[in-house]
């Protein structure tokens, strides 16, 4: 079979391909912790299930708009303006099965081939696998470690060209848990203001904070218009598999976008987009829960870590991912995650998955319970003393 050559530009995303490797060796009877998916461990908090089902019996099994329901949107407009002290109106707002659409969709409406995108590495895999897949040139912006995993500010002023169309930032931030302070935002938006060049900020872990207040590139003035804000459900509410997710853009690009959802998708399911305006209003309780629970997972996992001769680990300002240094173990990343895989029966990522400058680091995921945890830690200091 003859594939189409922009099939040979798109990549991956390595975390499931591990999760399937894990599920195999747990079928030939292996125990493995699962510290590889970025996925809460908790499930959907119930008033939300239960809207759902409400949802079902009044009949939102149809065709809804492309865009999203009205009533929907209204509802995601007012919480945005709310949260980021902006205006945000319904027309701006494109409801999506998941929030990577919005970054594919995005990117494809408007980033020609031999365009130019900035985005941070390490960083999300299907940021540069889209750049390239629609025959941009993807420009990595390297998060460093002595730097809090924040982006270097003269690097990004230096690697900004006349073919520059689009700068995707991520805070906080997968897979270091890093976070844009709020005057990093505003050095950005003093670089790019005015310039025909749209910022994609990601937030998809707004809510997974630990220290300090979540800022978004588009409550800094001048920079709503410029401003592509994706955000979803999955972490939050751990609803990874309703898929609900949206973008919140300037008018006339949400109307090419929701023409895309209907090249695509036709729309979003409706009784799912009815259940997300119960995670909008309904009790936050469960969510701050989830966050407080990850926060103490973090204190754990990074203490851990510490501790394991040849490791290195930053304590992440928020999501829920540790991002230790390896390096000094004196093996590759990638080999060391396969060895921590087959001999420990320890699922993690290597930094490499995450790009090129993710090299000598590994990607822990502590979506998983204090008591498991726990146990991945022993193994890994056992293989890795075994080295």
């Amino acid at each position: 079979m003859n594939l189409a050559e922009r099939m040979g530009r798109l990549g991956t995303e390595t975390a499931f391909e591990v999760l399937a490797k894990a599920r195999a060796l747990e079928a030939q009877g292996k125990k493995v912790v699962h510290l590889e998916i970025g996925e809460p461990d908790f499930d959907t908090p119930s008033n939300i299930r239960d809207a759902a089902k409400r949802a079902l019996d009044e009949g939102y099994t149809h065709y809804g708009p492309s865009a999203g329901l009205p009533v929907f949107r209204e509802v995601i407009a007012r919480e945005i303006s709310k949260d980021l002290g902006i205006t945000a109106m319904p027309e701006q707002v494109v409801v999506t099965p998941g929030a990577k659409p919005i970054m594919f969709f995005a990117i494809m409406a408007l980033v020609d081939s031999g365009d130019e995108v900035l985005y941070p590495n390490p960083g999300f895999p299907i940021y540069e696998s889209v750049i390239n897949f629609v025959g941009a040139k993807p420009v990595p912006i390297h998060l460093r470690e002595e730097n809090d995993f924040e982006m270097d500010l003269e690097e990004l002023r230096d690697k900004i060209t006349p073919r520059t169309r689009m700068l995707l930032i991520n805070s906080p931030q997968n897979p270091t848990g890093g976070v844009l302070s709020k005057a990093s935002l505003e050095a950005i938006a003093e670089m790019i203001r005015g310039k025909e060049i749209m910022v994609l900020t990601d937030e998809v872990y707004h809510r997974m904070l630990y220290e300090g207040e979540h800022h978004s590139i588009a409550s800094v003035p001048g920079m709503q218009e410029q401003t592509i804000l994706l955000n979803g459900f999955s972490k939050t509410y751990a609803m990874t598999g309703w898929r609900l997710g949206y973008g919140v853009m300037r008018e006339d690009l949400a109307q090419q976008v929701a023409k895309l959802m209907t090249n695509s998708n036709s729309c979003t399911c409706s009784f799912i987009q009815m259940a997300g305006i119960e995670a909008l209003q309904g009790p936050q309780d469960e969510v701050q829960e989830m966050v407080a629970e990850f926060h103490r997972r973090r204190e754990v996992i990074v203490k851990g870590l510490n501790a394991i001769d040849g490791i290195s680990c930053k304590t992440p300002k928020g999501a829920f991912y540790v991002f230790p240094n390896v390096k000094n173990i004196g093996w590759a990343c990638m080999k060391l995650a396969d060895y921590l895989l087959e001999k420990a029966g320890v699922a993690v990522l290597s930094g490499l998955s995450f790009g090129q400058y993710g090299d000598g680091y590994l990607r822990l995921s502590y979506a998983n319970s204090v008591e498991n945890i726990r146990e991945a830690l022993g193994r890994m200091r056992e293989a890795i003393a075994a080295i």
